[in-house]
């Protein structure tokens, strides 16, 4: 009998429902030659029904998401609503409510996809970010008080609990065990700043390091010192760890250097729960209905959320049919309207080589 998984899928704003449309097409065509099956419940939440109902991501839809093995989203983002509404009560909310304690981004150079570093290669572009994704800044722990007056004071407060930072260094430290590659975990931190918070993750990155991964080399640098050495010599990484607002920053990079923002796949990772794969980039709304957005991005996390499953079968066929779309030629950039296809046809071409 073959295995089922039930996905519940959010293709958002603008653009996301396209690129969701062709991921979609992709998986399907995976599950239909590995013998899963996947059963899709769609939800509308985004701008537009913020802006017809006022309503973002009610608890009663909470409560029914736990029923699902995955969720697979498009984008967020609508030019009629206030920036922070959609990102905060829907996206944070989701991480927040089901403990996504993790951000995976893969940083994977393709063949036949150009970066803008010169003389580097699909050869020296393959590596890992583990960011902290629950924790931190983004709480949103902190204040304003006498608003608007010239005495003003805000407050925005990075905390972190022991148990926050080890176990999403324990994460990255299994990740880079089970990648088997360089077998290197870098930290990127503050340490030299941060010097409460930071020796935090030091010490702890140091303590579990030595005794429970003698295997694994460690190093640590500052994170100012990581958006250098991404451009400058991202051959010599393996898998990085940060905190939540670094990794925010360093991983927007890391999608420039992979070739752009349209082949930058992301999870939101619960280990043990229900996990959240989506396309990094926006909504792209001006792009919206004209077909000439890239969906590589969302493919890719298809390809992720299969991985995450355990349809290894049907996770390793998306990235070999990825792998082999880029190194044809027929698709010629990266950018919205610069594939030499659109976006339908882009899904067509992957699926076909499934």
């Amino acid at each position: 009998m073959a295995k089922t998984f039930n996905i519940a899928v959010m293709p958002g704003d603008g653009t996301g429902p396209e690129v969701i449309a062709e991921g979609v097409k992709v998986l399907n065509a995976a599950a239909s030659k590995s013998g899963i099956k996947l059963n899709y419940n769609y939800y509308d939440f985004g701008g537009e029904r913020y802006l017809r109902t006022g309503e973002t991501l009610p608890d009663s839809a909470v409560k029914e998401l736990k029923s699902h093995d995955a969720i697979y989203l498009g984008a967020m983002g609508h030019p009629d609503v206030k920036p922070g509404i959609l990102e905060k009560d829907i996206l944070l909310k989701l991480r927040f409510e089901f403990d996504q304690y993790i951000n995976l981004r893969p940083v994977k150079l393709y063949k036949g996809v150009e970066t803008p570093i010169k003389n580097k290669t699909h050869e020296d572009i393959d590596f890992v970010v583990v960011r902290e994704n629950s924790a931190g800044l983004y709480t949103g722990q902190g204040g304003i008080s006498k608003k608007g007056s010239s005495d003003e004071v805000a407050t925005q407060l990075m905390i972190y609990t022991r148990h926050e930072v080890e176990r999403c260094i324990r994460y990255a430290f299994e990740y880079t065990k089970k990648r088997n590659k360089k077998n290197c975990l870098a930290l990127a931190h503050k340490t030299n700043v941060l010097t409460y918070v930071g020796d935090l993750w030091m010490r702890v990155f140091e303590e579990v390091g030595k005794k429970d991964y003698p295997g694994i080399k460690r190093r640590y640098e500052n994170v100012d010192a990581t958006t250098m050495w991404f451009v400058e010599t991202p051959e010599n990484y393996d898998v990085l760890v940060t905190s939540n607002m670094f990794g925010d920053i360093i991983t927007d990079l890391a999608a420039v250097i992979q070739g752009g923002i349209g082949t930058a796949p992301g999870g939101n990772i619960n280990p043990e729960g229900l996990s959240m794969f989506e396309p990094i980039g926006g909504s792209a709304p001006s792009h919206t209905g004209k077909n000439v957005i890239n969906p590589i991005a969302a493919i890719a996390a298809g390809q992720m959320m299969l991985d995450f499953l355990g349809a290894k079968e049907a996770a390793d066929s998306i990235e070999n049919a990825l792998e082999k779309s880029l190194a044809s030629g027929k698709i010629k950039g990266m950018a919205a309207c610069k594939m030499g296809m659109g976006t339908t046809e882009v899904g067509d071409l992957i699926a076909s080589l499934l």
